[in-house]
């Protein structure tokens, strides 16, 4: 169990974890000379065997406090070392009672969700009964509406270690630790830096609490938001020489592969899965009822998540501004990336940075820029919070219409994906992205997006029946362009392997679309085609067709269609017909020409092709039509996504 000191400055927090450990937590000579503490300072002790029991506690393991500065202006650095403890030791001095950073201490407790604690009331010796019995009662009214309400109250000398009231308050300490529950390790990795330092003979040291996971020496992590990869060389756990580290102990690691100027507090060694850096997060803030401000768009504010203290600009989500004593969602823009995983707590304080005005958590940590406000993104958060509330993420598949990246579920829950419960009509798309990543998807809305490609091919061989169909790509464009092109091209594949849509070389169709010559058209066709093919790039027009068939232009027209649509052919213009070969062929020069020169001009292909400039023109259109090609200005330039012919 970590505990963490609270209370005013010179109420004796340092003094009495000295009293409680045997350890002087102001290690700097400033801290010495001015008598109070400026940094964290930290302090570890085995707990009793008495208290261990039979409650499943190993009997070497430690109990851990972490003792923070009191002054009003080091309420940034109290913050960070509040974040990731277990239990809140606040400290009342008896002489001076409730002061200012008591109520701003208890106020960030609560805001952390610390739900455990004991309140130390120093310096009892040095007043009567009855200032004791008035302390209490401003302990009492000032905790009403805290976390602390009902916490024990241990009136104690500090200076006296053996004294029969610290025993009392160490006693409850350690019974404390011993039914504290064992925070779960099963997680992905990650430790909030709040002290980094160089060791000799061992390099980069740093310091923080383990929020979740686990380490073992020898791991490869991330120092993030750098996004820097280090390797674990050793730990130390709860101050003890350790193979391993978890959740809920303060560790040391021995970083290779990192300079000490490279990390800071606010930092976090992460597992490479977990973080990804960040300048937008949206979360859900409650103001104090004396918080004194009135939050609108691009407010200014202190932010303090994990042992990170960043300004933010605040843009509502819900309303355009809220008030003291509201919660509300809003999303924070930084001026420089930030990481966290929704479920984080977080304290805000005013733009001067004097006074703490409220807290929340986080619920999205990759929030969006644009249409951060439309009923499709609040829906997604609203299924965030029924994820941090129970556990499940059946809300969040709901909300993602195009299914989930493992990756971004394994960073929205912190739990790998391979240990991830998938809930009940959930598929893993069956197709692997880059990095082994993977989709998860409702089967309800993979079946949907079956239906809806099917629905726009019908559409596009209704008001096109000429053509044999879309390619893939522009049918991607038509259908669902948003789609990512792994989860296309697994959508296709499918929809191809059990026959709902067939395809024609490049094409694609419905099984109704295609068609069968009659015994006599075939004919026909087969005298058509090697005229067609002759032509190569200039083949004959319909009517020229005609004549050299002894045919009608009507009956050639319509057997040329039949060819279009069962693929053999292509049309061009109106009556104008190239076959297959001769339509790679001429795709093979627009790849080399637009390769070598960026793009496609009329006159370059009209030159090499050896076509007046008309039929070029009309040449480049068709491409165009297909998807092969798009225009831009005077130049034909390659899609990316339809190089179908070139190979």
């Amino acid at each position: 169990m970590i505990i963490g000191t609270a209370g005013h400055i010179d109420h004796g927090k340092t003094t009495l974890v000295r009293a409680l450990t045997g350890v002087d937590t102001d290690r700097l000579k400033e801290e010495k000379a001015r008598g109070i503490s400026i940094e964290l300072g930290y302090a570890y002790v085995p707990i009793e065997p008495a208290a261990i029991g039979n409650n499943g506690l190993a009997g070497d393991d430690v109990l851990g406090f972490v003792d923070v500065p009191g002054h009003e202006r080091l309420v940034h650095t109290m913050a960070a070392g509040a974040s990731g403890i277990d239990f809140a030791l606040l400290v009342i001095a008896a002489d001076d009672g409730v002061m200012p950073q008591t109520r701003e201490h208890l106020a960030i407790l609560g805001l952390l969700g610390i739900t455990r604690g004991a309140i130390a009331l120093t310096k009892a010796d040095r007043v009567d009964p009855d200032r004791l019995g008035e302390v209490r009662a401003e302990i009492s009214l000032a905790t009403a509406a805290t976390v602390l309400r009902d916490a024990p109250v241990f009136p104690v000398d500090a200076r006296q270690a053996d004294d029969a009231r610290i025993v009392a308050l160490r006693d409850h300490l350690h019974a404390a630790a011993a039914t504290m529950p064992m925070r779960r390790d099963d997680g992905l990795f990650r430790l909030a830096v709040d002290r980094v330092f160089t060791l000799p003979g061992h390099g980069t040291m740093v310091t923080g609490t383990v929020f979740s996971g686990k380490v073992d020496a020898g791991d490869a992590l991330m120092l993030m938001p750098a996004g820097k990869p280090v390797r674990v060389r050793s730990i130390h756990a709860q101050n003890r020489p350790a193979k391993s580290g978890r959740a809920g102990q303060r560790c040391a690691l021995n970083l290779a592969g990192i300079a000490t100027q490279d990390i800071e507090r606010g930092d976090w060694i992460s597992d490479p899965r977990l973080l990804a850096p960040s300048q937008r997060i949206d979360v859900c803030l409650q103001l104090l009822d004396d918080a004194d401000i009135r939050l609108s768009q691009w407010s200014p504010l202190h932010v303090h998540i994990g042992t990170a203290h960043s300004i933010t600009n605040v843009v509502p989500l819900d309303d355009e501004d809220f008030l003291p004593g509201q919660t509300a969602r809003v999303q924070f823009v930084f001026a420089a990336p930030m990481c966290a995983v929704p479920g984080d707590r977080f304290i805000v304080r005013n733009a001067q940075a004097t006074r703490t005005v409220g807290g929340g958590v986080v619920l999205d940590p990759y929030a969006p820029s644009r249409k951060r406000r439309s009923q499709q993104r609040l829906a997604w958060l609203t299924s965030i919070e029924s994820m941090l509330a129970d556990g499940n993420i059946a809300p969040l598949l709901q909300h993602a219409p195009y299914g989930t990246r493992t990756s971004e579920l394994a960073r929205l829950t912190g739990v790998p994906h391979e240990r991830l419960t998938l809930p009940r009509g959930a598929i893993v798309v069956d197709f692997a992205l880059e990095g082994g990543d993977h989709v998860v998807i409702l089967r309800s809305h993979w079946q949907a997006l079956r239906e809806h490609v099917v629905a726009a091919l019908g559409e596009f061989h209704l008001h096109t029946p000429d053509e044999p169909g879309p390619d893939s790509a522009r049918l991607r464009r038509i259908a669902v362009p948003e789609l990512p092109d792994p989860l296309w091209r697994a959508l296709i594949g499918e929809l191809t392997r059990d026959g709902s849509v067939l395809r024609n070389m490049a094409w694609l169709h419905l099984p109704g679309h295609a068609l069968t010559l009659s015994e006599a058209d075939e004919a026909l066709a087969q005298q058509l085609l090697p005229l067609i093919a002759a032509g190569r790039f200039d083949p004959p027009w319909v009517r020229e067709l005609a004549r050299a068939v002894a045919d009608t232009e009507e009956r050639v027209r319509r057997v040329l269609n039949n060819l279009v649509r069962q693929g053999r052919l292509f049309q061009v213009v109106k009556d104008l017909f190239y076959g297959e070969p001769a339509v790679r062929e001429l795709a093979e020069v627009i790849n080399r020409i637009a390769s070598e020169a960026g793009g496609v001009e009329a006159a370059s292909f009209r030159d090499t092709i050896g076509v007046g400039r008309k039929r070029a023109i009309q040449i480049l259109e068709f491409f165009d039509r297909l998807g092969y090609t798009r225009r831009v200005r005077s130049a034909h330039v390659l899609r990316k996504d339809a190089r179908w012919l070139a190979g």
